[in-house]
């Protein structure tokens, strides 16, 4: 019963990814995905209503944090990833292009200290240039097609201020061949694209989970290096 409601609601969001890339508005979707929940978060298939795993691994590894440092939480869903780095210290901005996903954040959580706005990926605010010193992104470069790929990864990468870190999760696949998606899983070849744009790889973490085919999926660590010293400043935990 439950793998049948997941296969109805993975036909359900690739039905929606379709209308919007025939529309050429390829990230439309996510509205339509959420206001059709209608406060029902099982139509949501990556709500779980916790932060991310190997997020909240990370940041165990790494801490302390300087107070006070910016992060930026990109396609926030449902804020969890938000108020995990909130509850670290961080000065947190979360993002999401659905208006109904960020007032479901401002719901769940009405005295939270993250700053939940509405912002496109794709139309990044130009006062975000290089501001975060932490920038979370999971799984919404995947969910955009591969002729808009080099343009959100530029965006992404845009976002990291100097000495900060990228934590990107990601599935991922063998070839370059265009996959069948949504998801679109990254190819090596746009994983270093994140390098040639001025990140520096410091940490990668191959890990499956339980999902149908036993899908790879890649957790990055990178960072840029500060643009005063040439070093990296946001060290790296054990």
């Amino acid at each position: 019963m439950f793998e049948q409601q997941r296969e109805d609601l993975q036909l359900h969001v690739k039905q929606l990814a379709t209308e919007a890339l025939q529309k050429s508005d390829p990230s439309a979707w996510f509205e339509v995905l959420y206001s059709k929940a209608k406060g029902d978060t099982a139509q949501i298939p990556w709500a779980k209503l916790t932060s991310h795993p190997y997020l909240q691994d990370w940041l165990t590894n790494h801490e302390p944090f300087a107070s006070g440092q910016k992060a930026l939480v990109i396609g926030c869903g449902l804020g969890d990833d938000a108020e995990a780095l909130a509850h670290r210290g961080f000065e947190v901005t979360a993002f999401d292009i659905s208006p109904t996903a960020i007032a479901w954040c401002q719901e769940r959580f009405p005295d939270s200290t993250v700053n939940y706005v509405v912002a496109d990926l794709l139309a990044i605010p130009p006062q975000w240039h290089q501001a975060f010193n932490f920038i979370f992104e999971c799984r919404n470069i995947q969910s955009l097609p591969l002729n808009v790929r080099s343009l959100v990864i530029s965006s992404v990468t845009s976002l990291v201020a100097p000495g900060g870190t990228l934590l990107l999760i990601t599935r991922v696949r063998d070839t370059e061949v265009e996959p069948d998606g949504p998801p679109w899983p990254l190819s090596d070849s746009e994983l270093k694209q994140f390098e040639s744009l001025g990140l520096h790889q410091v940490e990668q973490l191959m890990f499956s989970e339980s999902e149908p085919l036993d899908i790879k999926q890649v957790r990055i660590e990178y960072q840029r290096h500060n643009s005063l010293t040439g070093v990296l400043t946001f060290s790296s935990g054990g």
